[in-house]
This record gives structure tokens, C-alpha cells and sequence, in this order.
């Protein structure tokens, strides 16, 4: 059985390698401490028992952890311009997908809210949000 579940292993470990998301590697897991079982003399019906429960568990964990790792924000100092004036230094027209506007001495590409709107230089407008590395605004 020791050799069964290194066979098993190495499947797992080379559809892992062959995928771009984690899919088999906890199987792969799971594969090696029933391998160790099996080495210890475990019988096989103890060695799928560990093989899923190893499985089971480290898929679990992992998932938790990696929600964790990805559903935390980085905060940025970018979001501190939702909200403020602006001062339109190049014309905003959405069409022409041209605009520039000026926020405490940053110059930000922006769009209007509104497609047919077009903001003329020098006017002051409100940063509603950030989508991408542009300014949605508005009049005010």
C-alpha cells in the first residue's frame, strides 16, 4: 500500500502542477500521511480514513486562511479624494474619453457621471469615486 499511495501522490502533485488553481493538493496531502500510515502498518481501511480526513482538513484550513488573506482591503491614501473638490484642468468628455482634473495638486484622469456630459475647463466638480486610476465625478 506504501507504494499505491506514493503513486497516488505524485498523480496529485502533477495535476496540481498542470492546473493554475489549487485543486489536488490536498488530496496530495491527505495521499502522504495515509502513505505514512501504511508504512506504520496501518490497515486500509484506517489509511482512508486518514486520507480524507487529512484532505478534508487541510482544504478547510487552507480556504479559511486564504478567504482571510484575500478579503482584507489594503488600505490606500487614493480613497482620501472620494468626496472632495476638483478643478477640471482639461475638459471632461466621456465620448472623446478625455479628461483631466486637479486634486490638492494631483492631476487624476476623470469621467463625468452622466455619458452626454461635458464639464469645460476651470469648473469645480465633486469626486464621487475611484474606478480604476480614474475620478467619477460631478458637477457641483
Amino acid at each position: 500500500m506504501v507504494i499505491f499511495w506514493l503513486i497516488v501522490c505524485i498523480v496529485l502533485v502533477a495535476a496540481e502542477l498542470a492546473t493554475a488553481a489549487m485543486v489536488s493538493i490536498w488530496f496530495a496531502a491527505g495521499a502522504v500521511c495515509a502513505m505514512a500510515c501504511a508504512f506504520l502498518g496501518g490497515g486500509q481501511v484506517l489509511q482512508i480514513i486518514v486520507f480524507l480526513v487529512i484532505s478534508v482538513l487541510t482544504m478547510a484550513v487552507f480556504k479559511i486562511k486564504g478567504e482571510k488573506a484575500t478579503s482584507s482591503s489594503v488600505p490606500t491614501n487614493a480613497d482620501r479624494v472620494i468626496g472632495r473638490e476638483a478643478r477640471v484642468m482639461t475638459a471632461i468628455d466621456n465620448r472623446r474619453e478625455e479628461g483631466l482634473v486637479s486634486v490638492d495638486g494631483q492631476d487624476w484622469t476623470a469621467r463625468a457621471v452622466g455619458d452626454g456630459d461635458i464639464i469645460e475647463k476651470g469648473e469645480l466638480v465633486r469626486v464621487l469615486r475611484i474606478e480604476g486610476v480614474k475620478l467619477i465625478v460631478e458637477r457641483i
